[in-house]
């Protein structure tokens, strides 16, 4: 799996994480997704064939990041916390291709990894909401619009709907097996203004339009599909 060294924000090389690895890690999560539930995918083709995009994930339940790696039609490269980086799950994390994050800082690695993959066409996953919660886009951070408005690429909403809604008689913490989780992409839209800007008082603008755009799709996934 190679990697491909860049000039990191700070002007050191940073390795980007492996594309070849992100793909391997898409048919991993397309036979574990579709082999222990039914997902039900609505609007993939919004996203776009080729060059950059990010995809922006409402977050509820862990499976999200997996469900969305095994429905998309690209490879995801995810910005996960550093958190879930444990044991045998830091190296396979890493060899399929995912970011890992501190979240209690600047994580200039991080920041740098991410931007890598934008600039390289390729595609990143956020969970914009920082961590698991609600899933409903309520509570955003700058990070999405930092990402969209410094690489251009276009931002296109997911919501992941059905999996937290009640717990596996076996495994609690997963949902029941072969039940159906619903995956709604949104359609593409630019997070910047048509002037370019990146000052602070230009990111929180973006990030007030992100944040409504997220939630009229959540809104209108959940019209769609009934949840």
């Amino acid at each position: 799996m190679c990697r491909h060294p860049r000039r990191g924000e700070a002007g050191g090389p940073v390795t980007l994480p492996s594309e070849r690895g992100a793909a391997v890690g898409r048919r991993i999560g397309i036979g574990l997704m579709y082999g222990l539930w039914r997902p039900r995918v609505l609007g993939a083709w919004r996203v776009p064939a080729t060059g950059p995009a990010i995809l922006a994930v409402n977050h509820s339940h862990n499976i999200d990041g997996p469900m969305l790696m095994g429905t998309a039609p690209r490879p995801v490269h995810f910005l996960i916390k550093k958190e879930a980086f444990v044991g045998p799950l830091d190296p396979f994390l890493l060899g399929i291709g995912q970011l890992k994050v501190d979240r209690s800082s600047a994580d200039r690695t991080a920041i740098s990894n991410a931007l890598g993959v934008l600039d390289t066409g390729g595609v990143l996953g956020i969970f914009p909401e920082g961590s698991r919660g609600e899933g409903d886009f309520a509570s955003l951070r700058a990070g999405l619009a930092y990402f969209a408005v410094r690489s251009g690429a276009p931002i296109v909403p997911v919501a992941v709907l059905g999996s937290s809604e009640r717990g596996g008689r076996l495994i609690r913490q997963l949902p029941p097996l072969r039940s159906k989780v619903d995956v709604v992409f949104g359609d593409a839209f630019e997070a910047g203004d048509a002037g370019g800007r990146r000052t602070r008082k230009a990111l929180d603008e973006a990030t007030v339009r992100i944040q409504e755009r997220l939630t009229a799709h959540l809104v209108d996934a959940r019209r769609l599909t009934g949840r």
